[in-house]
């Protein structure tokens, strides 16, 4: 999911410095990893006989989930076999659809491949993923996890390459902002708009700086060292969170081990929603979490609106002075020079990026519809559940 903007990272200072809440998460005054979760000893896990286990949590994924797995058994090879080297957990997570029949035709099919029910979902202490997530890491046998969801397509061969990655850099964590599928007007529209504004919150330069303690993740593909995993209390510590990746990622930066998050569309793609409801319910549940400051985000974007309305003027007024139509015409071109220059670096094609612009509206209300339901209702629902959030 699927740089630079609000939660404003500050620079390692030349003396050690208290960090600061980053997405409403306390800080310790130890600085030690918060953790909600009890301690999960070695002696209570399966023993990490393999390289890698995959955990996909799914919930009424019957349209995605078989092209998910289809990629992901691709990764299978004489080098990185399935069952030798890796193995795949997959946890229905209380499907109504085919998704419970269609994992278990897959785990059917080949050794290495698991499915397992989601435990009874306390909706006090976990959201629905993090429920499944944690269920699953403490049955894993592999040293490395990888959490990603059932919406994903995964290239060939871009487990063992982000295995390769994560320890060039000797990170404990490394996370993938995937390539995003969109059709239809709207999510070609918002989309670019809500990913360049994640660029400039969360600058992966700054993500990426052991000093800066600045954090950011992607649930769609998060690998993470089953050590650190545990260590920092995983899914577990951050259950109630709604943004649990961003959350994970910054309890593990605060562990002082290494975090590593880029763009990548050369390891896989998603489509994160298939409709315009899908769209508004998931940005209506997040967007106030990755952007603590949403209503000043929403009025410099109003701001946008008005003066890329500035023409409107001009023709409601031909006889307009000459100096104040030229400066109207110069507010305009500056404004719009700013905004697609701002919108190029969220990753999209050029002509989703030209379309954005229409969703400036519809992007203002979707952060103020946020707000009101994480600040005002304290209360957020996604596929068919309702959680409380808990940020102030």
């Amino acid at each position: 999911m699927p740089d630079d903007s609000k939660p404003q990272a500050a620079d390692a200072a030349s003396k050690p410095q208290k960090l600061s809440p980053i997405l409403g998460l306390p800080i310790d005054d130890d600085d030690a990893p918060r953790s909600r979760a009890a301690a999960v000893t070695e002696s209570t896990l399966p023993a990490a006989t393999l390289q890698l286990t995959v955990i996909i949590p799914a919930r009424n994924e019957e349209r995605n989930l078989p092209v998910c797995l289809e990629s992901l058994l691709k990764q299978n090879d004489s080098f990185f076999a399935l069952d030798k080297d890796w193995e795949l957990l997959i946890v229905d997570d209380g499907s109504t659809d085919a998704t419970g029949r269609i994992a278990r035709e897959a785990a059917a099919s080949a050794a290495g491949i698991r499915v397992m029910h989601a435990p009874p979902l306390d909706t006090k202490l976990f959201t629905g993923k993090s429920n499944a997530c944690w269920a699953a890491a403490r049955e894993a046998r592999g040293r490395w996890l990888l959490f990603t969801d059932a919406d994903t397509i995964h290239e060939p061969s871009d487990m063992i390459h982000a295995l390769h990655e994560v320890q060039k850099h000797k990170a404990a964590m490394l996370s993938y902002s995937p390539k995003q599928i969109v059709s239809g007007f709207w999510q070609r529209a918002l989309m670019p708009l809500v990913f360049s504004e994640l660029a400039s919150v969360y600058p992966m330069k700054q993500v990426n700086d052991p000093a800066n303690r600045l954090a950011a993740a992607n649930g769609q593909f998060l690998m993470v060292e089953r050590e650190a995993y545990f260590a920092i209390g995983g899914h577990k510590a951050v259950g109630n969170s709604v943004l649990e990746d961003v959350d994970l990622a910054f309890n593990l930066k605060r562990s002082k081990r290494g975090l590593r998050f880029r763009y990548a569309p050369d390891a896989l793609s998603t489509r994160m929603y298939r409709g315009f409801g899908d769209m508004v319910e998931g940005w209506t549940k997040n967007l106030a979490l990755l952007f603590p400051h949403a209503l000043r985000l929403a009025a410099w974007r109003v701001l946008d609106i008005a003066l890329l309305l500035l023409p409107l003027v001009v023709l409601a007024d031909p006889l307009l002075e000459l100096w104040k139509v030229m400066v109207i015409w110069a507010l305009w071109i500056r404004t719009l020079f700013r905004f697609f220059g701002r919108v190029r670096r969220s990753n999209f094609p050029v002509l989703d990026c030209l379309l954005s612009v229409c969703a400036l509206p519809l992007f203002v209300v979707l952060l103020i519809q946020s707000w009101m339901k994480h600040h005002l209702f304290h209360q957020v629902a996604w596929k068919g559940r309702e959680y409380r959030t808990t940020r102030q």
